[in-house]
């Protein structure tokens, strides 16, 4: 039987084996999923132990995004724009390719819900392997002006000059800033798209975020998810978002784009959402 996991650390909240027992059930393909918990400075080992044991590709998780892009022997352009791996392959010559899924995951679920990207001014709060995975997604479908915020500024600023230099037509429309820049913009400049891809839902946190982001019909996105609304959703519709979405439909769409380098089958992925939206109620 066909071994794929998903490995990140901490893992035992993951929803992956789920969603891909999921998939492979509807899909009528036979495999096992499992997750994996790797020790922080054991990644390219514990990598290297599931796939000499049988495992044929491998999802990649917080924190270890950015050393399975170092780990491939190859990336798609989309792994590479990011500079971030959450999909390995293992090939038929026994080399790595490493993709990046959550992007299209995104975008896909923004989709569903009816929300475009294109001509918006898109805020993106974070700056670690999980936003690079969107940012070059998001640029494709071209919104007005990109703005990226983390608390340290110079790794948002180093995220803009790249994903500037990849994407020349926007040179101008993106920047990155530090929270303390944001504030002092406060009320000034707003924006129809709010995106936190930061960790700080994880641990119940809200960002440094100051009043008045949010334009005339804005929506929030939380790429985190949990049993309730984060505190980010629940702040963002005090703000006056018209809708703030969190990531659980991205997983799924993510994850769905992994099947599919996989197993060359395409699963449906409304019923699995379901699925997981009524557990969790």
């Amino acid at each position: 039987m066909d071994r794929y996991a998903v490995i990140g650390n901490p893992i035992g909240h993951s929803k992956s084996p789920f969603i891909h027992a999921s998939f492979a059930a509807q899909t009528g393909q036979t495999l096992q999923y499992e997750a994996i918990e790797a020790e922080l400075d054991r990644f390219p080992e514990t990598v290297r132990q599931f796939l000499a044991e049988g495992g044929k590709g491998m999802n990649v998780t917080v924190p270890f995004k950015l050393q399975a892009y170092e780990l491939a022997d190859r990336v798609s352009p989309r792994a590479e724009s990011a500079k971030a791996v959450n999909t390995l392959i293992l090939e038929a010559d026994g080399s790595l390719t490493g993709d990046n899924t959550d992007g299209v995951g995104l975008v896909r679920d923004l989709n569903a819900h009816h929300v475009s990207i294109q001509a918006r001014r898109v805020l993106v709060i974070g700056a670690g392997g999980a936003v690079r995975g969107v940012l070059g997604p998001i640029l494709e479908h071209e919104p007005a002006r990109l703005v990226i915020v983390n608390r340290t500024a110079d790794k948002a600023r180093e995220l803009a000059k790249m994903f500037a230099h990849a994407n020349p037509g926007f040179v101008g429309n993106i920047e990155g800033i530090g929270f303390e820049a944001l504030a002092e913009r406060a009320g000034k400049e707003t924006f129809d798209l709010v995106i936190n891809g930061s960790s700080a839902s994880l641990s119940k946190d809200l960002p440094p975020l100051p009043d008045g982001l949010f334009g005339k019909q804005a929506i929030a996105y939380d790429m985190a998810y949990g049993t309730e609304r984060t505190v980010f959703q629940r702040w963002a519709r005090e703000q006056g978002a018209i809708m703030a979405l969190d990531g659980l439909g991205m997983l799924v769409e993510q994850a769905a784009e992994s099947f599919f380098l996989w197993r060359g089958v395409r699963p449906n992925t409304a019923d699995v959402l379901r699925s997981l939206r009524a557990a969790q109620a």
